[in-house]
């Protein structure tokens, strides 16, 4: 393996955990300072800090991508991570993954010295001031999970013109959170509901959208409120939207419009997770999604289980608006395909999916899973009888009934 070049050498060592790729040192005067030139650094929950130093201490040149892991153990300081930190700072890091499973950690601001960052993951940490993301000017992507930017983040604007991808899970002080990038097309935010989008999404490119809360909230403090057509309206070059039940009813404080503003052209594909169509607010949600969406081609819905914590709705009120004439008042030209998860045979489930049927003249194909603990098989045979009489505007539609879900 000695006479192989540097850089298959290289490539072998960052394959193997880290401690193997030390100990080659011992195998010969040719090997000795081999690892040190290794520049894609993992070091998994078994190292130390002290260990993690050392070995940085005596690295030679730049370090690509270093994933660091904090444990969940007794600290009574982060000085060693510190430490860590400031000396992979001057290793012009590339791509930077901090997973801390500890108390919430502080990045110290010599964080910022890594310019060269393309690619900065960061869990369970205090990032305060906001305006120390300025400095990476090559940063393309950006995944935070329970990150706390600090109050003074408030109207601060951050320039990020390489930011391709930003996910925000369970992040907090986020509200006027303004980015300037002009290549920005994924947005994914779960759990944050102090998320100011309306300046957020102010972007030219953006296509791909997830917004979820996964769980319900309802104590929306010091931030100005967020409706439906404000939100969509900052998005007029998006082709892909994901949102929750949840995310829909936080939108629906203020009265859902039958039509936006401006339409959502571009819109492809869609995907409606946890809905609640006995919940009025996110039926009217879902069918002004619809509504306005002219070139939409595929949707996809996972209804939402009968558990204990969630609301049981009075069925008679969707179920009538779902029959009225004008309900949709629109033709879904473009929609080929639907498919929808944890059907359990509610009236506004099957009068939704006759919805849709009547008004998809291109529909080829409708793909239903049921819930596992909705009903006994002769219940499901009677309900997919009845789906497979409803009028369809396609003629080529074709109905597909799978196992249910457990």
């Amino acid at each position: 393996m000695s006479n192989l070049p540097q850089h298959l050498i290289g490539s072998i060592l960052e394959r193997l955990p880290i401690e193997d790729a030390v100990r080659t040192s011992i195998l010969s005067k040719s090997w000795r300072h081999t690892w040190t030139t290794m520049i894609v650094l993992l070091f998994d929950k078994q190292f130390s800090k002290k260990t993690i130093n050392d070995i940085l201490t005596l690295h030679d040149g730049p370090v690509s991508k270093f994933n660091l892991h904090i444990p969940r153990i007794e600290l009574d300081s982060f000085r060693e991570v510190d430490q860590t930190m400031s000396l992979i700072s001057r290793k012009s890091v590339q791509e930077l993954v901090l997973a801390n499973s500890n108390r919430c950690y502080e990045l110290p601001s010599y964080v910022s010295s890594c310019s060269k960052l393309r690619n900065l993951e960061l869990e369970n940490c205090i990032f305060k001031p906001l305006v120390k993301f300025q400095v990476f000017s090559n940063l393309e992507r950006l995944f935070l999970i329970n990150i706390d930017f600090g109050v003074d983040s408030c109207g601060t604007l951050v320039t990020l013109p390489q930011l391709r991808s930003l996910s925000l899970i369970k992040c907090k002080n986020v509200y006027n959170f303004n980015i300037k990038a002009s290549k920005f097309y994924s947005l994914i935010v779960f759990s944050c509901p102090d998320a100011m989008l309306l300046r957020l999404l102010d972007t030219p490119c953006l296509y791909l959208v997830a917004l979820c809360f996964m769980e319900p909230f309802e104590d929306f403090v010091g931030v100005e409120r967020m409706n439906l057509a404000r939100l969509l309206s900052k998005l007029p070059k998006m082709e892909q939207l994901a949102m929750d039940g949840h995310f829909m009813k936080f939108l629906s404080a203020e009265k859902i419009p039958r039509w936006l503003p401006h339409a959502l052209n571009s819109l492809r594909y869609m995907r409606l997770k946890y809905f609640q169509l006995s919940d009025l607010d996110q039926l009217h949600g879902v069918l002004c999604l619809l509504r306005n969406s002219p070139n939409l081609e595929g949707l996809w819905m996972v209804w939402r289980l009968r558990e204990p914590q969630v609301m049981d709705y009075d069925v008679g009120p969707a179920s009538n608006h779902l029959e009225s004439s004008n309900c949709l008042d629109q033709t879904l030209n473009r929609l080929q395909t639907v498919q929808i998860e944890y059907f359990e045979g509610s009236r506004p489930e099957l009068l939704f999916i006759k919805l849709l049927l009547a008004h998809s003249p291109s529909l080829e194909e409708l793909i239903i899973k049921p819930s596992g603990t909705s009903s006994d098989a002769h219940e499901r045979v009677n309900i997919a009888m009845d789906v497979t009489r409803f009028p369809r505007a396609s003629p080529k539609a074709e109905l597909i009934f799978l196992n249910p879900k457990p």
